[in-house]
């Protein structure tokens, strides 16, 4: 109930920024702490919602430094035929992030690698390698090595935070940055997959990360933060697992207790706002890309509210088109979110002709 007490007052503080003046222009004034009491008020520093944002937009994570990672193994999960399953831990701003590394046991090393990104899983039942085994063992069989992030908060991995998808991708970017330490990736030659949520993560990366030759998009979200805000509303305050359960905020963003609280006001105020929310938007930096991108979703997709409305998708290929992206888009009839029995194989011959092409 403190939580939930915490939202309403950051929404009425956001809400607080009407009148003359837009939320962009929302000004929180923060005093620094002294050592003594002083009869002369310190200065005081001003931070616009524009301001705080800056970090989570497009522009801010372009201008940012990543940080060098390394791989480490943690365990050996199993040994199949055609490839081996491995956990693995990385760093990432400070954060230890879990994930699943397969390496095949076919063809030559150093692999082509695809990096995984998985879709939105309750944390009370996911585990590494939900929602991205069966495509990678998939491609693992055709000489592919693949690697998924569990992002920060799934799984074992530490939490952060993660407003507007932005730790997210972050992870991702610094799993890149440690594919070196793996002798038999060929971190020269690296693709990405996306699913539903996991497709939003690549959306992000493709706009910050030139590394990315080549880029699928499964049943995605949409490019605009506009049409996710307005579906599943925006991040949790506080505990995770707790705004999960009872709260029924997005939490997809995470926003912890320890945040500054003019950066998680400035949050919400930013959801509200048409020029904050392009800012932090894929779709309308997609002249940043230069990876082709493949599209695919089911026509029967968004029936439930899991689910992502199929004019996501072709809002992106028009914009992807516009901005001369090389695009491919296929629709599914039929087919719902996760594609089932022929579709889901045919789905996934076009991914592997497309990464052998742009890839391999």
């Amino acid at each position: 109930m403190k939580r939930l007490l915490l939202v309403l007052l950051f929404l009425s503080l956001a809400a607080c920024a009407g009148g003359t003046a837009t939320p962009a222009q929302l000004v929180v004034t923060i005093v620094p702490p002294t050592a003594t009491a002083t009869r002369t008020p310190p200065p005081t520093a001003t931070l616009t919602v524009a301001q705080a944002m800056q970090p989570y937009t497009i522009a801010g994570l372009r201008a940012r430094e990543y940080g060098a990672a390394r791989i480490t193994i943690r365990e050996t999960l199993l040994e199949a035929e055609t490839f081996t399953r491995y956990r693995i831990e990385y760093p990432s701003d400070g954060l230890t992030i879990t994930g699943i590394l397969q390496i095949p046991t076919v063809g030559d090393p150093p692999y082509p690698v695809i990096v995984m990104n998985h879709g939105f899983f309750s944390r009370y039942i996911y585990f590494s390698g939900d929602g991205t085994d069966r495509a990678a063992e998939f491609l693992n069989r055709r000489g592919y090595l693949t690697v998924s992030s569990d992002y920060r908060s799934w799984a074992e991995s530490d939490t952060g935070v993660s407003l507007f998808y932005s730790g997210l991708a972050i992870d991702v970017i610094h799993l890149i940055n440690a594919l070196p330490s793996i002798r038999e990736a060929d971190p020269e030659r690296i693709g990405m997959w996306g699913h539903s949520m996991g497709g939003g993560v690549t959306l992000k990366a493709l706009t910050i990360d030139e590394r990315i030759k080549a880029a699928v998009l499964y049943s995605s979200v949409s490019a605009d933060f506009a049409d996710i805000i307005g579906r599943w509303g925006p991040g949790c305050v506080g505990d995770v697992y707790e705004g999960e359960a009872a709260l029924g905020c997005n939490s997809s963003d995470i926003l912890p207790l320890n945040l500054p609280a003019d950066v998680t006001a400035a949050y919400f105020t930013a959801t509200m706002d048409s020029e904050m929310l392009a800012a932090v938007s894929p779709l309308y930096h997609f002249d940043l890309v230069s990876a082709p991108v493949q599209i695919h979703y089911g026509t029967e997709d968004g029936q439930t509210s899991a689910g992502t409305p199929p004019e996501w998708s072709t809002k992106m290929y028009e914009a992807f088109l516009e901005a001369g992206v090389d695009a491919q888009i296929f629709a599914y009839p039929g087919e719902g979110h996760s594609f089932i029995g022929d579709p889901w194989f045919q789905f996934m011959a076009k991914v592997q002709l497309f990464f052998d092409q742009h890839v391999k």
